[in-house]
């Protein structure tokens, strides 16, 4: 499951990539979040933690950074502010903002599409070679 959860996570990386090409800011933002959270889930069901069903697991990787090895430990508190601030864009990033009733196209700059993917791929990485990491 950990496997499959990083091949979706590079999908979702790579349709981001295609959408910041395409000024498609708002779905950059979406795709990110997923791929942080594809990624993080992935890293705690490789070390035996069953991800919670819930969006923004950066919780869990707080309370069990003993789980990890050091490098990968010492990168928890920045996943973890990732997948918060992602999480709360989850939504206005495809339904816009519902009180304001500015569209999702409204809300999101190159700037925030590039930092959210910049993000998302730094905790990619991370979490692929945890995973590559399992026989070492």
């Amino acid at each position: 499951m950990a496997e499959s959860y990083v091949k979706q996570a590079r999908e979702r990386l790579h349709h981001a990539e295609e959408a910041l090409q395409r000024g498609s800011y708002p779905y950059v933002i979406r795709q990110s979040q997923e791929a942080v959270e594809l990624s993080l889930k992935a890293a705690l069901r490789f070390v035996g933690i069953e991800p919670p069903k819930w969006h923004d697991v950066g919780p869990i990787l707080r309370q069990n950074p003993d789980r990890f090895p050091g490098w990968f430990r010492q990168g928890i508190p920045g996943y973890a502010s990732v997948s918060r601030r992602l999480r709360r864009e989850r939504e206005p990033s495809m339904y816009g903002d519902e009180e304001t009733g500015l569209p999702p196209e409204e809300m999101y700059t190159k700037e925030d599409a590039e930092e959210a993917l910049g993000s998302a791929k730094k905790i990619f990485e991370a979490c692929k070679e945890l995973l590559e990491k399992r026989g070492r």
